[in-house]
């Protein structure tokens, strides 16, 4: 058969005009142009900046380095410093780099490093379509820091291009190895390996290293103020270290038996000293800590605030920050001495945080963690009823037990001698099976799509919220607030109640000043409608809420739902809640102990959210209210509360 690729095509019926050649030769000499200034323009800029840029030393850096962060409250006053620590820079070469943490470090970070030409292609592909990150190796990461420029823009990555091919013609890959490994943060203000493994594991840097600690300290440089175990939780910094172990598995330099064999090193972490006894309260510490991940966040880390001498605007109102430390000491003086207490409060509307108060006991921060909600929780199972249609003064038979996804819920009866009640009054009276009902009827994910609606996050230190362990089933602990949140994300969510239904994620950081006191970064808003993105709808769903919800405090309307979680199978609880607002402050109260326990008060009485929550959410309120106007949306403000919300 013949090959119709080399068939003659038929002539023509009609004979084409060849065009004039003086035409041809002008578009080849356009193209020819276009071509030169494409290959010629990025070819001459290449080589003025090669000739022109010049990446510092690390010692350099380590210098600059020096320079104290300022943390500033709201009203420009200074809350706290986050001194440089001294006599822990030392520069360790290249050979006293236990080899364990070499291979981390180049596994996860740069796997292509000791062959690459200073960058990755793919990722420099990448950001030059996308025109922002991407693919960062360790000779880019070496002259990021070194620079102290770190904006996602076309021209740093072309900087960090030139730098990249420069300082690996003019330097060995361990001279490029050793400057990187020691201008780098591993977090706790740690610079270099050294001062992390002291900092880490209270030991000398030497080859006594495991490729578990190794693991450990590589894990951290991506993120230090997110990975600390003690800055978010041991069960967030072991899914970063297994991240480590299995790039070094991947990577050929740990075999799968020796990686069975490695275990997180928990009990080796130690805790960090920068406390009472060192610079800051707890309280205080918390605070830091969460500023420094949220400034990571936005590509200002510790380094790059030092280097600059930045000072950095927090949303903290010193006012109300001293009123949160004062009511939970005051609150919790004479209790058992095992209670915990946190407290957070954020400004309907923008989201910022006005208090955060973490707890004065340890590093650990109160704040932080998520725990059980109970029955606070039912606000967002009804804001996903009410988003749907459902009605809150329709009568409704309080069923005595619910079958839900598997689980049977039984319930005492607090709705009457009808035993029907409508969800209003259910809220108010504390009955739980119209809420798992509800729930029921609405499906899982709707109820998750509900809260997720009013503010809860998606996902916290890298774990999906408001599912099970696999990230994917949502189980029958969804109607009755099983699943664990942080005070910090309630108060929140609460906060968009009392904007008229509009969400604004709470942050503590509002500003970033240079030296000279120019903003080089400010927080932006992101205030939008909650649910459906509709306004209208929005405003309905809070305002019915805030009559759902209402309750008093000494002067003025405000709205409140307690919660508590039940200990295992017992009549006790180990924790809880006290959750509410006004249209000036959303706050979360939480109540509970290091370890789920049976938590009896002074008297000897069963802890409910009623009680200590309630007792330190209403103290705090009216203390900070004080001098505030009265006010509420008109329309959407709380009736006069017949009984108090459970």
């Amino acid at each position: 058969m013949e090959n119709p690729d080399e068939a003659v095509a038929p002539e023509s019926e009609t004979t084409a005009v060849p065009e004039p050649k003086g035409k041809k030769r002008r578009w080849r000499k356009i193209a020819a142009w276009t071509l030169g200034l494409l290959i010629g323009i990025p070819v001459v800029a290449f080589g003025l900046a090669y000739v022109l840029l010049d990446v510092r030393s690390p010692q350099e850096v380590l210098a600059d380095l020096d320079k104290t962060v300022v943390l500033q409250n709201a009203d420009g006053s200074e809350l706290l410093k986050v001194v440089p620590p001294g006599g822990d820079r030392l520069f360790v070469p290249y050979d006293a780099v236990p080899a364990k943490l070499r291979d981390a470090i180049v596994a996860t970070e740069d796997p292509t490093f000791w062959d690459n030409e200073g960058f990755d292609l793919t990722g420099l592909g990448r950001a030059l379509v996308t025109g922002v990150g991407g693919g960062s190796g360790i000779t880019q990461q070496y002259i990021k820091k070194s620079t102290g420029n770190e904006d996602a823009t076309l021209t740093r990555k072309f900087s960090e291009l030139v730098l990249a091919t420069k300082i690996t013609q003019q330097q060995t890959k361990k001279e490029i190895f050793a400057s990187y490994v020691n201008i780098i943060s591993f977090g706790r203000g740690t610079y270099g390996p050294a001062s992390a493994m002291n900092a880490y594991f209270g030991r000398k840097l030497d080859d006594s290293m495991t490729w578990s600690e190794a693991a450990f300290l590589a894990g951290m440089i991506q993120s230090p103020s997110v990975h600390d175990p003690y800055a978010s939780s041991h069960e967030h910094a072991m899914k970063r270290w297994s991240y480590v172990v299995n790039k070094l598995v991947s990577r050929g330099y740990v075999n799968q038996a020796e990686a069975v064999a490695m275990t997180y090193p928990e009990d080796a972490i130690q805790a960090p000293s920068e406390t009472r006894a060192g610079r800051v309260t707890y309280e205080q510490y918390h605070i830091k800590q969460r500023v420094l991940a949220e400034l990571e966040q936005v590509g200002y880390p510790l380094d790059r605030l030092r280097g600059g001498a930045m000072k950095v605007e927090t949303t903290i109102d010193p006012r109300a920050q001293a009123e949160a430390e004062k009511t939970v000491k005051e609150r919790l003086r004479g209790q058992p001495e095992h209670f915990r207490a946190s407290l957070v409060a954020v400004e309907p509307g923008t989201g910022a945080i006005r208090a955060y108060n973490g707890g004065g006991w340890s590093v650990h921060d109160y704040a932080g963690t998520p725990y059980g909600t109970g029955s606070a929780f039912q606000p967002f199972i009804l804001a996903a009823g009410l988003e749907r249609g459902i009605g809150v003064d329709e009568p409704l038979k309080a069923p005595a037990a619910v079958d839900f996804l598997g689980e049977t819920f039984e319930f005492q009866d607090h709705c009457g001698e009808a035993a029907k009640c409508t969800l209003r009054e259910a809220m108010g009276r504390g009955a739980r099976g119209p809420f798992v009902d509800l729930a029921k009827k609405l499906g899982a994910e709707a109820v998750r799509e509900g809260a997720r609606a009013a503010g809860i996050p998606e996902t916290v230190d890298g774990a999906v919220t408001l599912r099970e362990k696999d990230g994917f089933l949502i189980g029958p602990g969804i109607a009755v607030g099983r699943y664990p949140l942080r005070p910090s994300d309630m108060a929140g969510a609460y906060a968009t109640f009392a904007a008229d239904g509009l969400r604004a994620t709470p942050h503590l950081v509002s500003k970033i000043r240079d030296e000279n006191g120019e903003i080089v970064w400010e927080r932006p808003s992101d205030r939008t409608p909650a649910f459906k993105g509709d306004e209208a709808l929005s405003r309905r769903i809070a305002g019915t809420m805030n009559q759902v919800l209402a309750t008093g405090l000494k002067d003025r309307p405000a709205a409140l739902k307690t919660g508590d979680f039940q200990y295992n199978e017992t009549d006790d609880n180990a924790g809880g809640w006290a959750v509410g607002y006004t249209p000036q402050l959303a706050t979360a109260v939480w109540v509970g102990s290091d370890e789920p326990r049976r938590l009896r008060d002074a008297a000897g009485e069963k802890l409910t959210g009623r009680t200590i929550p309630a007792e330190m959410w209403q103290r705090f309120m009216n203390g900070v209210h004080q001098g505030m106007p009265v006010r509420w949306p008109e329309g959407s403000g709380p009736r006069p509360a017949t009984t108090a919300p459970r």
